[in-house]
């Protein structure tokens, strides 16, 4: 089985071939293609993702991407078609019919290449960014409708947990913990089986990854936040730190709701408690090449504390034999370094998907799909939801 994915739900486009020997999920799956379009560059400028520009970006660069996979993976055969049908153009008009970008794309594409030897189709349609998932939606409509292939809609966040089984070891113990950590969403998720979820707790407010973006922007530290604010950490970690003005060393931020009895996160006060600290510290004191990269370790351990403890507690309390990470946050060194000794310490397995796979990809999508294969249809209609739960 070939399964085609596509992934817009924020800024990165995604386009992945997967193939698995059968339609069954915790199977080994071969990836043949998953190209990933960034659009940092785009949003840097505005310090944070726009929709309408994500959107845009996602028009014009969800064929190309397209192309280079079915060709790469050569699952489509080049055969020049002068004209397309009535239906199919019937299709484009009604599928994209608010994309007129992207129609213009789709029909110069259509026209050269066959049917490709895909089996299903599976694309995000939530949670994320309402302008940025209808995009990749209607494009995978107008394509099952044109070719006759069934798709599957998938849930993003279910995806940034399911891209634990896209490497060579696959989670196997139940039940498990998935703390899934992105610019978007942070979530602690029981699982007693592949099919079972149950959030347990969520933030309330900020996510982790919002928290890294605007906490670095009170810095002055540039877009996204979370890469910045784990390079400068590292820096201190290393600095001679006795150099550093007392001040500068005594610097300590809130770790909120640490202490609670909940799973539940909030990380607006650190947000608010980064501003009025740095508000506060006069200027011989922020010109120390001590004080960024002082802050910034303090962020991230402030942010990772929060994120472990709970982690931890919930694995405990819910005896938990796995603990799995998963979202644009994962990626982040020092927290997959901590989070991997504490579980260890702790009795439990761990597993973290390949930093590759933890930002937006469509190859996490394309696995999702498959492990929801039985639902695929060649609906005439898709809906999107910014909003999704699990």
């Amino acid at each position: 089985m070939k399964i085609l994915a596509i992934e817009t739900s924020c800024d990165e486009t995604g386009v992945a071939i997967l193939e698995s020997p059968r339609a069954e999920f915790g199977q080994p799956v071969e990836i043949l293609s998953n190209l990933v379009a960034s659009q940092i560059s785009v949003h840097r400028r505005w310090g944070g993702v726009v929709p309408n520009l994500a959107r845009r970006e996602h028009q014009r660069n969800l064929i190309p991407l397209l192309s280079q996979s079915l060709r790469e993976t050569k699952t489509i055969k080049s055969q020049w078609r002068w004209a397309l049908s009535s239906r199919e153009k019937k299709i484009i008009s009604e599928s994209l019919n608010r994309e007129p970008r992207l129609s213009k794309k789709l029909t110069r594409f259509l026209k050269q290449g066959t049917r490709p030897e895909i089996d299903l189709l599976a694309v995000t349609i939530g949670p994320g960014l309402e302008p940025a998932l209808w995009t990749g939606a209607n494009l995978t409509l107008a394509l099952s409708q044109i070719w006759q292939i069934p798709f599957v809609p998938v849930n993003h966040v279910e995806a940034h947990i399911v891209a634990n089984w896209l490497d060579d070891s696959r989670p196997q113990e139940w039940p498990i913990i998935a703390l899934v950590v992105s610019g978007g969403h942070t979530e602690l998720i029981l699982m007693e089986n592949s099919s079972s979820y149950k959030i347990i707790g969520r933030t309330r407010d900020d996510a982790a990854g919002e928290c890294f973006d605007k906490t670095a922007r009170v810095l002055d530290l540039g877009y996204p936040g979370g890469p910045i604010i784990s390079k400068l950490a590292e820096e201190w970690r290393i600095a001679d730190q006795e150099k550093a003005p007392a001040e500068i060393k005594e610097i300590s931020l809130p770790r909120p709701m640490i202490g609670s009895r909940d799973y539940d996160f909030s990380f607006s006060g650190l947000k608010t408690a980064v501003l009025y600290r740095h508000q506060s510290y006069p200027e011989r004191i922020k010109r120390s090449p001590y004080y960024k990269i002082k802050m910034a370790a303090e962020i991230e351990d402030a942010i990772n504390d929060v994120l472990i403890n709970k982690t931890i507690e919930a694995a405990k309390q819910h005896q938990a034999k796995t603990i799995l990470i998963g979202g644009g946050v994962a990626a982040n060194q020092s927290l997959r370094h901590r989070l991997t000794e504490q579980a260890r310490e702790s009795g439990f397995n761990l597993f973290r998907p390949p930093i590759k796979f933890c930002t937006d990809n469509a190859a996490m999508i394309g696995l999702t799909g498959l492990k929801h294969s039985k639902k695929a249809s060649l609906s005439d209609t898709i809906k999107v939801n910014a909003n999704l739960n699990l």
